[in-house]
């Protein structure tokens, strides 16, 4: 493994209700960089991101993080080591207001000058959750709570941050937004995983990319060329 590889996953396979979703699945994330892995729905890429956080068990193969296996760790164990996962769907605790999701996502921390100066950070990054940080995060927009999702995994200080589908279901002004975040979280020196079903809008902004159909990655390399190959262009750009 590669001293700059944050990521390793090496013949990833894992079922999901029954069926085989992820058959083999090879790729790595390297320091600093922001890769996307991008397919149709269906395509095995949340089912990945899950196996990766340890909230899906694996059939086979492995997983490295910081040159170390994985395998069988649990989500809370791997925020302590810096993995950090914003869910499908964001997941916000919806009866707790802003500034309480905020200081949810630093519950390993025991700085507390340093968590409510992160938090003052989240505000910059995202002004809407400052305007909105003593309101309960279930009265928020979908675009809202996805800002505050991310705000909050990013309040744990993660080496590598996954975000799975960050753009679903918001309105284009709003998906325009958080590809501005995720790009801006990415140049402050956060490694970043986006799984995306927006293909064009996640190679737009990433380093490198993997794009994945029934299971398996079909093709990988630089982002740009990948945005410009016309099987790519034809599958997911429509072409």
């Amino acid at each position: 493994m590669a001293a700059n590889t944050l990521l390793k996953v090496t013949g990833l396979k894992v079922a999901y209700g029954g069926i085989q979703a992820v058959k083999g699945v090879d790729f790595e994330v390297n320091d600093g960089e922001l890769v996307t892995l991008i397919g149709s729905n269906g395509a095995g890429k949340t089912t990945t991101m899950k196996a990766i956080t340890g909230t899906l068990p694996m059939l086979d193969g492995d997983i490295e993080y910081l040159g170390k296996s994985i395998k069988g760790r649990g989500a809370w164990d791997l925020v302590k080591e810096g993995l950090a996962m914003v869910p499908e769907g964001r997941g916000v605790f919806t009866r707790m207001t802003i500034t309480e999701n905020l200081q949810m996502g630093a519950y390993i921390r025991s700085d507390k000058a340093g968590v409510a100066e992160d938090i003052e950070k989240m505000f910059v990054l995202f002004p809407r959750l400052r305007e909105r940080k003593d309101q309960l995060a279930g009265t928020m927009s979908g675009g809202e709570q996805q800002m505050l999702a991310m705000g909050r995994a990013l309040m744990s200080r993660p080496k590598v941050l996954l975000l799975d589908e960050p753009s679903m279901g918001l309105s284009p002004i709003m998906v325009d937004k958080i590809f501005e975040v995720v790009k801006d979280v990415s140049a402050r020196g956060v490694t970043v995983l986006l799984v995306e079903q927006n293909a064009s809008r996640a190679l737009g902004i990433a380093n490198r990319g993997y794009v994945m159909e029934s299971g398996n990655v079909t093709m990988n390399g630089d982002a740009k060329e990948l945005l410009n190959d016309p099987r790519v262009r034809a599958a997911y750009l429509g072409e």
